[in-house]
């Protein structure tokens, strides 16, 4: 291959772009604002600034179908992770103690496991590995101001390469938009004549996030029945291990909860409610861990996905979006690195299928949507549900209709206590969850379905063993713990 790619941005999107297309022999150049890493995971993950990555100290885990991803593909760069401290945690490791005390492995269990570390250490390994091509070439500290586009002979515009600040133009004979979601390509595209079409809603949370470090001597604890990851209403809260005996605790809190969210990012605000939660709380611990980072925000959390073919008709030839800049997602789904890696290795097999830049447009579009679109549906309908009932949660006077109540016991009394005491349907829903199958299939398998009726049928007292112990406490009892003023969103609320 003689081709020329340019890429715009060389966060993880643009990274995996490299990954993918370095092996095919093409000349890459990554062009990226930020200036690179210091040398070392450590020293990356205190000194890093990563305007364009907001997320950079974020939780994140790679999910089963980008763990699979790469250890098919880039079994080297899985090494080179797993040398730099990211971990795998496996199906059974995550099992509840019940169904852990009787567990027996069966065929796929191994496709489940997933790869936790800090977004920086799996940045700076991936950049590291990519950049061991010599066909790759990163340039830190570069200010791109423009696209550079003509139109071909039919009138259809035409993606050349990128303007620089300097002065400097970057030419490619493929162009890639790794940009993340404060891409400037949307205006560029729109200056161009370009025809694009999108869909954009808000996800109504707030993200935040606090690394901690393991004390000499100290071990995680072991998982017990009270999760370390749950769902409040008015707050949702994960533990997420990482590499090199860190961890970090992200919780996200509804838009509406205007005072727990102006609260939440101060530490002893953020410290008390870790010991409120009886499933964090013994991560926390003083004696246990140490926090290594201050509170970390992150706001503007929207779904956006992008159509660069609407209706078959390429918006501009050439040009290919990966990552945040054609899809955004919630990150509570933990999905956006694997929508980028995904996208980034179907533009390999289209460049790879045909030379005709319409076709390439066309079938990259088909190919994103077939591959990601239901995943992406199933996410935004979830964040729907939930900023309804968090808006809900702060009226004392709402009454959720009948068929309301009735879905949300099927959900909670049916579908959750049957994949508790059920592997086969857990097995089933963690591989939806991981993106190994469609989201919701399992559920809708006659099989399946006669199971989590039965479970459902026999009622709360009879399956009263199944529950899981409650996350937290409810949302007055946490306000009077932080000493912060239940009424105060509600009566906003009602103000208008």
């Amino acid at each position: 291959m003689t081709d020329r790619i340019v890429i715009l941005g060389a966060g993880i999107a643009g990274l995996c772009c490299a990954l993918a297309l370095a092996p095919t022999g093409r000349t890459i150049i990554l062009l990226e604002r930020d200036l690179a890493p210091p040398d070392g995971v450590e020293p990356a993950f205190d000194h890093w600034s990563r305007r364009g990555a907001s997320q950079l100290r974020h939780s994140h885990a790679f999910l089963a179908r980008l763990r699979q991803l790469i250890g098919v593909e880039h079994p080297t760069l899985l090494a080179a992770l797993e040398s730099a401290g990211a971990r795998e945690l496996t199906f059974a490791e995550g099992l509840p103690p019940a169904i852990k005390a009787r567990y027996a492995a069966a065929p796929g269990d191994e496709e489940m496991s997933i790869l936790v570390s800090r977004r920086s250490t799996l940045e700076w390994i991936i950049r590291r590995h990519v950049e061991s091509s010599a066909n790759v070439a990163i340039r830190s500290g570069v200010f791109v101001k423009g696209l550079i586009c003509d139109r071909d002979a039919s009138g259809v515009p035409t993606a050349r390469g990128f303007a620089l600040e300097d002065g400097e133009t970057v030419l490619g004979d493929i162009v890639i938009d790794a940009g993340g979601r404060n891409s400037p390509m949307t205006d560029w595209l729109a200056e161009a004549g370009a025809k694009t079409t999108s869909q954009s809603e808000d996800c109504e949370i707030l993200y935040y996030t606090r690394f901690y470090h393991l004390a000499p001597g100290q071990a995680e604890p072991p998982r017990g029945d009270i999760p370390a990851t749950g769902d409040l209403g008015f707050l949702k809260f994960g533990i997420f291990p990482a590499d090199n005996d860190t961890f970090s605790l992200t919780m996200a809190v509804p838009r509406v909860e205007e005072v727990l969210r102006a609260a939440v990012v101060r530490p002893p605000v953020f410290d008390a409610i870790c010991e409120a939660l009886p499933g964090v709380a013994p991560w926390t611990r003083p004696d246990r861990a140490k926090p290594v980072s201050k509170v970390y925000a992150m706001g503007d959390l929207k779904s956006r996905w992008q159509e660069m073919a609407p209706d078959g008709v390429p918006a501009m030839l050439n040009l290919f979006c990966v990552g945040d800049s054609l899809v955004r997602t919630n990150p509570l789904y933990g999905r956006g690195c694997s929508f980028a890696a995904l996208e980034a290795h179907a533009l390999r097999d289209v460049l790879a299928a045909t030379g005709d830049p319409a076709e390439r447009a066309r079938a990259y579009s088909a190919r994103v949507r077939r591959d990601l679109h239901a995943f992406y549906a199933d996410m935004a309908e979830q964040d729907r549900g939930a900023a309804k009932r968090a808006v809900a949660g702060l009226d004392p006077r709402h009454k959720p209709s009948w068929r309301g109540r009735l879905l949300r016991s099927f959900l909670e009394d049916g579908v959750a206590i049957a994949v508790r005491q059920d592997i086969d349907l857990l097995r089933q829903a963690m591989r939806a969850f991981h993106m190994l199958d469609a989201p919701r299939a399992w559920l809708g398998k006659p099989g399946n379905l006669v199971k989590i009726l039965g479970v459902w049928a026999k009622g709360r007292r009879a399956n009263a063993a199944l529950y899981a112990p409650k996350p937290g406490p409810d949302r007055a009892a946490m306000f009077a713990v932080l000493g912060l003023d239940a009424d105060a969103d509600l009566a906003r609320l009602r103000a208008g």
